[in-house]
């Protein structure tokens, strides 16, 4: 099975990126048109979200139309609603005999101090997303809800680095295939997890007469907060400024129970990949979309969005752009 290595592999998902490239914010629709039966896990101590509740598999919708992402703190939730008037224009959402009601969970990450804290994804932006979402790979690096982010923050925002979208996507046998889309906002750094080595994150720098910093490259977050230093800047921190979202989706037949235990297992992407991760600074939230007739295994589908996750993170560092004043890995 030859795979573009996006989301998209999986077959009925389409996404789209909306973005304002002089404020730094933006927003991304993943859109399920035929619905997609979802679960949702969310880690991290300081989200904002919206219609997660209905994802609980004690409540009665289970298949949603399509998940938004944004930048914008809590303000980018608006996105959402122009992710709506779309949908019902197509005439898709939950038939409640009345009216069809689009079923669209999103969530948001804070990218306010990167640039205009004044320009914020609205439903505009949501709208002109869904009107750009495509089956074709999605775009990678400062796009959509990525055009903002950053990783690596313990030093401040002079200290992080860009990062932004990554996607990715695995092949698990029998036709099933595994999709997963990142949004990295973190407060930590961003590891490559087959050696532990720091990808993105907090550069070292000098404070009068004193290096702060593991390597002459980076800090390394974990490392400085055993210092008193570090401890110290971390307990001045603000909370609610970072947050990585993510999408996973499979080509299978399976229960929202299930896709709730999916998203779960698919945390496991963020904390090989970010370090720290799920901390109070972070809003870290992770959907679970099937869609599709495969027979698959959940703790299999599960293990394998875990795998994709990690790789989506990684081409989200790898592939953004300097911007905002902060280095990027992606040079040509």
């Amino acid at each position: 099975m030859k795979l573009n290595h996006s989301i998209t592999d999986v077959p009925g998902i389409e996404v789209g990126h909306a973005q304002n490239a002089e404020a730094l914010t933006g927003c991304t629709v993943i859109l399920c048109k035929k619905g997609a039966v979802a679960g949702v896990d969310v880690r991290g101590g300081a989200p904002g979200t919206r219609e997660t509740d209905l994802l609980n598999p004690l409540n009665l919708v289970s298949k949603v139309h399509a998940v938004m992402l944004a930048g914008g703190s809590a303000f980018g939730l608006s996105a959402a609603t122009g992710v709506m008037r779309y949908l019902e224009e197509k005439k898709i959402g939950f038939n409640t005999g009345a009216a069809r009601v689009p079923i669209v969970p999103a969530a948001i990450l804070y990218d306010l101090d990167l640039g205009s804290s004044a320009v914020r994804p609205d439903a505009e932006m949501g709208y002109q997303a869904c009107l750009q979402a495509s089956a074709q790979p999605s775009l990678e690096g400062n796009v959509g809800a990525g055009t903002g982010a950053s990783v690596g923050k313990l030093l401040g925002a002079k200290q992080a680095m860009k990062s932004g979208v990554g996607s990715a996507s695995i092949h698990i046998g029998n036709g099933v295939v595994v999709g997963a889309l990142a949004v990295v906002n973190a407060f930590g750094d961003v590891v490559n997890p087959n050696t532990g080595e720091i990808v993105a994150g907090v550069r070292s720098t000098k404070i009068g007469p004193f290096k702060i910093g593991a390597t002459d490259q980076f800090a390394d977050t974990l490392e400085l907060m055993k210092s008193t230093l570090g401890r110290g800047i971390f307990s001045l921190a603000s909370g609610g400024k970072n947050t990585s979202l993510a999408v996973v989706a499979v080509n299978a037949s399976l229960t929202k129970t299930q896709m709730t235990k999916v998203a779960q297992m698919a945390h496991n992407g963020f904390a090989r990949s970010i370090r720290p991760v799920h901390t109070l600074l972070d809003g870290d939230t992770v959907f679970a979309l099937a869609l599709g007739g495969k027979k698959a295994d959940v703790s299999i589908v599960g293990a394998f969005a875990a795998e994709a996750l990690a790789q989506a993170v990684l081409r989200a560092v790898r592939m953004s752009a300097e911007a905002g004043g902060l280095p990027g890995l992606l040079t040509n």
